[in-house]
């Protein structure tokens, strides 16, 4: 029966392992659910490898099976592989590891050149879920977002940009932190520099940062002060109309500094922050009181949680709600009004064991099941520090934190002063050499971060993210400029090609590219799967140097040989995958150099 995924082909290595999974059934139909393991392998012996025999041999001798060790195993898994266009030979090599060589016919007329026609999301992975939340971001009110937060916002975008490739519909949730005791003191020192409040715009009152760190040393030395503003946060959570306005007002002019960084980086969220779920906090506490899960401990309503020496407080001694209490609520929230399956958190690693704890409660809770294969299910995405030129936390010289904005803006001074420099000021337009600056400026900026593994620590260095050599986005970017400058002078319509020419893998470094390219895919799904970006940016940094081998190659001539068409179509098909790969890394590209 046709599937609604039908029209989609999924990864290379999810077909293999379909047709590897009907063999097996045939092999061992006594072993019941036996996961096809097919990994790509270095090309020596084959494109693939299937590496069951060894672990089948184990469980199957000694029960009357009529093999004679895992290579015997191997031999019948690969004699038992139904026939497919897709391969070409199969071979066994040592403990019975069944080597795959994909058909090159196969490879380029009806994956890459079927591609070309019908579009790269004909090569979108099918993940198992239907719903995800991806809580990115996250700042909080009255507070400069810091590079923790680019951070944040760079990996939660592009998490969620490659599972709504994969088919996945995505909530982009904002958590922003709206509430709390914080407010009482900020509204107090409102009222006070402006008794028209309403009155107070982002320019009157300037540095929002500035504003909080003023009403805090007030708070801190003024008793009065202190007590009044204790007074407004109880006025604000009572819902007086004049205290919540000004907390409004104050969330607004901190919506404006954020939305400066969201529209330079090309992120878009929907905010939902910790006020929205305020209101579900006392019934979700209720509810888990009434599992017997919530227990008093020196005053506080808390959860405990099995190995963690520490409980996880859902309401303070004085009867005050915390992080917990909001992220509980938050997270029922998702999974019953919202029905995520996956709910991924991107946070710093600094918060890992609040999240553990967290998970832990909500699976006692029967919310998650217990283990951490099934859905729905909850993740976090913790992710290492901004480091400066010194080795510390980076920030300005007088130690205060880096403003996003700033940061982003001197990136594209940067870009576009490379850009003049290189005399593209004489050649280009105005606009041009904008659009230019900030797709390479803002794109230095998130590969730069992106491309490294996100629980390790990382050195902020405009040199090295703008050195248009290794891997950095300029080199990447100009790459693949370069390969749309060879296709328009070969002055060939790119489009009439794809429909009437045909493609063909017939040298080495021509077949090397093809499979790469189709391996596009599983790469996703991998990076997907373990919430990994840095994933996608080795395939797409090792993409671009096998084509410089294919294009550097002189026997894979393309302008002017007789295999033009075929080789300008696997042209098209590298700019195209790596279009798809700068998009799901939210950098723009560029088409000109």
């Amino acid at each position: 029966m046709a599937t609604e995924h039908d029209e989609y082909m999924g990864s290379l290595k999810a077909q293999l392992a379909k047709l590897f999974e009907v063999s097996l059934k045939v092999t061992v139909p006594n072993e019941l659910d036996v996961e096809p393991l097919v990994a790509a392998c270095n090309g020596k012996f084959g494109d693939y490898q299937c590496n069951n025999a060894m672990g089948l041999w184990s469980k199957i001798k000694g029960k009357g099976a009529p093999f004679r060790g895992p290579p015997a195993v191997g031999e019948a898994i690969k004699n038992n592989l139904p026939t497919s266009e897709m391969i070409e030979s199969c071979s066994v090599a040592g403990p019975g590891f069944v080597n795959v060589v994909l058909s090159k016919n196969w490879m380029a007329k009806v994956s890459i050149q079927k591609m070309l026609i019908e579009g790269i999301d004909t090569w979108a992975p099918l993940p198992p879920v239907k719903t995800a939340v991806v809580d990115f971001s996250s700042p909080n009110i009255a507070k400069e977002m810091h590079v923790g937060h680019l951070r944040s916002t760079i990996i939660g975008d592009t998490l969620a940009r490659m599972l709504e490739f994969s088919k996945v519909k995505v909530l982009r949730r904002n958590h922003v932190g709206d509430w709390g005791t914080q407010f009482g003191m900020l509204i107090e020192f409102l009222f006070e520099k402006f008794p028209n409040f309403e009155d107070a715009t982002e320019t009157a009152i300037g540095d929002l940062q500035a504003f909080y760190k003023a009403s805090k040393q007030r708070f801190d030395a003024d008793p009065a002060f202190k007590e009044r503003a204790q007074q407004a946060v109880v006025r604000l959570q009572g819902g007086e109309d004049k205290y919540r306005r000004a907390w409004a007002q104050i969330c607004q002019i901190s919506r404006t500094e954020f939305h400066k960084v969201y529209q330079r980086l090309g992120v878009h969220l929907e905010e939902k922050g910790e006020s929205f779920y305020n209101p579900y906090i006392p019934g979700v506490i209720e509810a888990l009181n009434k599992q017997g899960l919530v227990e008093e401990s020196q005053g506080a309503r808390v959860i405990f949680i099995e190995g963690i020496n520490i409980p996880l407080i859902v309401v303070k001694s004085d009867g005050g709600f915390n992080y917990a209490s909001t992220d509980l609520a938050a997270l029922w929230y998702r999974l019953n009004e919202e029905k995520a399956e996956w709910i991924i958190y991107v946070t710093d690693v600094g918060q890992q064991q609040h999240f553990d704890m967290f998970f832990k409660a909500a699976k006692r809770a029967g919310w998650l099941p217990q283990g951490d294969s099934s859905y729905p299910k909850a993740s976090h995405v913790g992710f290492g520090l901004v480091l400066g030129e010194d080795g510390k936390r980076f920030r300005t010289r007088n130690t205060e934190v880096v403003r996003l904005v700033d940061l982003l803006d001197e990136a594209k001074v940067r870009s576009k002063a490379a850009l003049i420099e290189r005399g593209k000021g004489e050649e280009w337009t105005g606009e041009e050499i904008e659009s230019t600056a900030e797709a390479v400026g803002y794109g230095a900026v998130k590969y730069a971060d992106l491309k490294n593994n996100r629980l390790t620590n990382y050195t902020f260095n405009f040199d090295q993210m703008l050195n248009d050599k290794g891997n950095t986005a300029v080199y990447l970017l100009y790459a693949h400029a370069r390969i749309c400058s060879i296709i328009r002078r070969s002055g060939k319509d790119i489009e009439e090609l794809k429909n009437k020419g045909t493609l063909v893998l017939g040298h080495k470094d021509e077949r090397d590219l093809g499979l790469h390219l189709l391996q596009f895919a599983e790469v996703v799904e991998e990076a997907c799967t373990n919430l990994l970006p840095n994933v996608l940016c080795d395939y797409l940094y090792n993409l671009s140097e096998i084509f410089s081998k294919f294009y550097s190659n002189p026997e894979c001539k393309v302008i002017g040989s007789d295999m033009e068409t075929s080789r300008l179509l696997l042209c098209e098909a590298t700019a195209v995958v790596m279009r798809k790969c700068f998009d799901l890394l939210g950098i723009t590209p560029i088409y000109k150099i």
